[in-house]
C-alpha cells in the first residue's frame, strides 16, 4: 500500500484483516490530506458510500424478525405512495414514453436484490440531491415512487440507489423514527461503532479524510460535484440521510459489523464501549444466511465476473468470482470512492480496505489478492 502512495496512485489507505476473529493486520499509510500534510491514521474516518447498503439490509432484517414486515411484502403496503406505479412499455425516438401497469407490484425483496425495476439514480427533478443532500428522505422517496419502472419486477438486475433509499424509508415508516436514528440505535451503538454516522458531528470532522481525483497522473482534491458534495464541507446543512451511500466509518468500526455477520448475527467478544454487550445477538443465523445467499440465480447480476446478489450483499457464486482469491460464498460490498469490505467464510477472513479516490480499482484489487493469498 505504501508503494501505491509513493507512486501517487492514492493519497493514503487504511487496511484491516481479521482471521478467526483475531486482528492480524491493521495499518495506515500516506496522507489523509495531502495539502495539509495530515498523515493517515488507523482511526481516520472515511466516506464509505455504497458500503452503507448492507447496513440497511440489517435494519430491514431486524424488522422482519420482529414480525413487522416480510421480505415478500409489496412496497406499497408500507409506503402507499407506490400504489399504481407504472412501467415503461416503450420509448419513442423523440423521448415520449408509453406506460403500462407492471405484472405485479415491487416487493421489499426486489429492492434488496436490485431487481425491482427502479432506475439507478434519482430523476432530473432531483438532479443535485446527491450533492446538496437538501431534501429529506421522505420527500425524495415520494418522487421515486412516481418514477416509472424500467423493467418488470424480478425480470432483470439493475443496481438501484433509489431502491436502497426506499428501503431506508420503509424502516422510517415502520419504526416511526428517522432512518439514521434507527441505524444508530439498533446497529451502530450495539456494535461499538462510535465513529460511524451520516451527519458528521463537529468533533469528528478533523479525522475525516479528504477525497481525491486522479487527473493526468496527479491527485487533485475533488470538488462539490461528488456524491455528498465537497468532502471538506462535511455535508454542511444536509438533511438527506442517504441510506444508499450516507455512512462515514472507520476500519475498526466496519470490522465489528462484518465480524457480526461472520458470526451469524452475534456482537463480537472484543467489542467495547457504552451500550455494547459482547455476545449479544443482533440477528438470527437464519437472517444472516438469507441475506448472504445468492438470490439472482439465472439473472446476469453483480459488479464483478462470477458474482451475483444476495440481500444488499454481492456474493461470489462461481469459480470466475474466485479470481480475486475470494472463496465461493464470500460476500461484501464496495463504495464509489474505492472502499471495500468483505467476508470470506471459508477462510474465516474479514477484510476492510479504505481509500478516498485515486487509482482505486488497481489498488483495491491488489489488496484483495494480497489478503486472499495470506490465509494459509
Amino acid at each position: 500500500m505504501k508503494a501505491f502512495v509513493d507512486q501517487g496512485a492514492i493519497s493514503g489507505a487504511v487496511t484491516l484483516l481479521l482471521h478467526n476473529g483475531k486482528l492480524v493486520h491493521h495499518e495506515a499509510v500516506g496522507m489523509a490530506d495531502l495539502e495539509a500534510r495530515k498523515p493517515m491514521a488507523k482511526d481516520s474516518i472515511f466516506q464509505i458510500m455504497s458500503m452503507t447498503k448492507p447496513t440497511v439490509a440489517v435494519c430491514i432484517m431486524m424488522l422482519v424478525e420482529e414480525g413487522r414486515i416480510a421480505l415478500t411484502d409489496p412496497v406499497e403496503k408500507h409506503l402507499p405512495e407506490f400504489r399504481g406505479q407504472l412501467l415503461i412499455a416503450a420509448k419513442s425516438p423523440d423521448g415520449a414514453l408509453t406506460l403500462k401497469k407492471p405484472s405485479r407490484p415491487i416487493t421489499i425483496r426486489d429492492l434488496l436484490t436490485h431487481t425491482s425495476g427502479l432506475a439507478p439514480n434519482p430523476p432530473d427533478g432531483l438532479k443535485e440531491l446527491y450533492q446538496k443532500m437538501d431534501r429529506p428522505l421522505r420527500e425524495a422517496v415520494l418522487v421515486y415512487s412516481q418514477t416509472p419502472l424500467i423493467f418488470e419486477p424480478g425480470a432483470q438486475w439493475s443496481y438501484s440507489n433509489m431502491g436502497i433509499a426506499t428501503l431506508g424509508r420503509i424502516v422510517e415508516a415502520v419504526a416511526d423514527q428517522p432512518f439514521e436514528q434507527f441505524l444508530a440505535n439498533r446497529v451502530l451503538a450495539p456494535l461499538g461503532m462510535k465513529d460511524s454516522f451520516i451527519f458528521p458531528p463537529e468533533d469528528k470532522k478533523p479525522r475525516i479524510a479528504a477525497l481525491y481525483d486522479l487527473k493526468n497522473g496527479k491527485l487533485t482534491k475533488a470538488g462539490p460535484e461528488k456524491l455528498g458534495g465537497d468532502a471538506m464541507h462535511y455535508r454542511k446543512g444536509a438533511v438527506y440521510s442517504a441510506p444508499e451511500f450516507g455512512l462515514y466509518s472507520t476500519a475498526s468500526d466496519l470490522s465489528a459489523f462484518y465480524e457480526m455477520t461472520r458470526l451469524g448475527g452475534v456482537v463480537p467478544s472484543w467489542v467495547q464501549g457504552p451500550g455494547t454487550t459482547p455476545g449479544k445477538r443482533l440477528l438470527s443465523p437464519a437472517s444472516v444466511a438469507v441475506m448472504t445467499k445468492l438470490h439472482t440465480a439465472g439473472i446476469k447480476a453483480g459488479h464483478n465476473p462470477g458474482t451475483g446478489f444476495g440481500l444488499a450483499w454481492e456474493v461470489v457464486q462461481s469459480e470466475q468470482g474466485e479470481l480475486n482469491l475470494w472463496s465461493v460464498g464470500s460476500y461484501g460490498h464496495g463504495g464509489a470512492f474505492g472502499t471495500h469490505g468483505w467476508i470470506d467464510p471459508a477462510k474465516h477472513l474479514v477484510g476492510v480496505f479504505l481509500i478516498q479516490g485515486g487509482d482505486a480499482t488497481t489498488v483495491k484489487y491488489s489488496f484483495l489478492n494480497l489478503a486472499g493469498a495470506s490465509v494459509q
